[in-house]
């Protein structure tokens, strides 16, 4: 008995310093425009055409929906007036282990406009998440961010810590957000 306590003791440390460090997704790290989540990113490209950067833009985005699911649910949805609008749908993988793979259809709506001053203005909106469902893709739940990863929903009331479950999503979509700009500004230069 005693080893088994002198153990536990000896564990404690080890699972205090293995908790997560969650401050970059509390309040504020995903942000709201009229009760919609939405994420947003701007950056200036000077010494390039606007049509420079559509011509990068639109085959970043392209490559984006490549990557995506190959099915009617990821495509680009409109092409023109240096802007393009993109449905995009990819697996958002949480955990993946020997037989058990915990993931779900990431769902979201990518805008991209480039300006006349060089300027990409990047939106990620209407996103959603197919969660829960079975080996053929079937019984699964759709849960819209702004009822799964808001600050209302994922965030205890007092703003120090993620529910666990929802919590789970807001990490990864504000991590896959942050990608994707990311990826977005480096197609440019």
């Amino acid at each position: 008995m005693k080893k088994i306590l002198f153990a536990m003791m000896l564990a404690l440390p080890m699972l205090a310093m293995a908790q997560k460090d969650d401050s970059k997704y509390l309040a504020g790290a995903v942000p709201e425009r009229n009760g919609i989540v939405t994420f947003t990113q701007s950056f200036s490209v000077p010494g390039k055409t606007q049509a420079e950067l559509y011509t990068a833009m639109q085959a970043f985005v392209k490559k984006l929906v490549a990557d995506g699911r190959q099915d009617l649910r990821t495509r680009v949805v409109s092409d023109e007036n240096n802007t393009i609008v993109a449905n995009v749908e990819e697996i958002m993988t949480f955990k993946k282990v020997f037989l058990n793979w915990d993931h779900c259809y990431f769902r979201y709506l990518i805008n991209v406009e480039c300006t006349e001053d060089a300027n990409v203005n990047m939106t990620i909106t209407k996103i959603s998440y197919y969660y829960g469902f079975d080996e053929e893709g079937n019984k699964g739940e759709t849960f819209k961010a702004e009822e799964w990863i808001s600050d209302r929903e994922a965030i205890n009331k007092k703003g120090t810590k993620l529910y666990p479950r929802s919590g789970k999503f807001r990490r990864k979509t504000v991590d896959r957000a942050a990608e994707i700009f990311a990826a977005a500004q480096a197609a440019v230069n």
